[in-house]
């Protein structure tokens, strides 16, 4: 179970000087978050001043609110107000200003090559009954609130369990000898920070509970 720590990711600068950027994640792995030498990108960018946003030729992009409470964003000359936890796609190469009207922001981005990926963003409330996995080309980030992650129970299921519910190997065996050693149980939970985010998996696939707000991020390979 892999758990990027969002407190210790290195702090970029925009080309323009405007805010920062952390990464959480890239592909492949470029030498600079700026440099656009990778198919797709999550990173969170922090706005502390309006101005123009930098432009990604041939990328799409997908951008959230996920702190402050409004983001003016001028698309091509076209004006979209941008509350908070609401997803909004725009071409990277278009001609992008923002404008803070309530204070400074923090943006969820998700960039991805057109024709090579498509990228999504969905916002969850979170449960403590109810665990959210987060599978194989996703990413769990905690917007808000507190939770915990653990790796999925990858062994035995109902339908494996013998009469009266209990799986093979429970209990003494028919001949009176010792029973065979139980399944080790997933690991233990771990907390998760503010914007900490959860590689997904289908093995082991990482569960998340709590209560708060979780951004889950998909990103597809375009085949065809």
């Amino acid at each position: 179970m892999e758990i990027i720590r969002y407190a210790e990711l290195r702090a970029e600068p925009w080309r323009n000087k405007g805010g920062v950027t952390r990464e959480l994640a890239s592909h492949p792995k470029a030498a600079s978050s700026q440099d656009g030498a990778w198919d797709w990108r999550v990173s969170i960018a922090e706005v502390s001043k309006a101005g123009q946003f930098s432009a990604f030729p041939g990328m799409d992009r997908v951008l959230t609110v996920v702190d402050g409470e409004l983001l003016l964003l001028t698309v091509d000359g076209s004006e979209h107000p941008l509350e908070k936890y609401r997803p909004f796609r725009f071409p990277g190469d278009a001609d992008v200003t923002g404008a803070l009207p309530t204070g400074d922001i923090r943006g969820l981005n998700v960039i991805t090559r057109n024709g090579a990926f498509k990228g999504y963003t969905s916002i969850i409330e979170l449960s403590k009954k109810r665990a959210h996995p987060v599978f194989e080309g996703q990413l769990g980030i905690l917007l808000q609130g507190q939770a915990t992650v653990s790796p999925g129970a990858a062994g035995a299921d109902a339908s494996d369990a013998g009469p009266g519910g209990e799986a093979p190997g429970s209990g003494d065996t028919p001949d009176g000898g010792e029973a065979p050693e139980a399944a080790p149980s997933p690991g233990e939970p771990e907390t998760l920070g503010r914007y900490d985010a959860v590689v997904g998996s289908d093995s082991g696939t990482p569960e998340i509970l709590g209560r708060g707000f979780l951004a889950v991020v998909s990103i597809d390979r375009v085949t065809g």
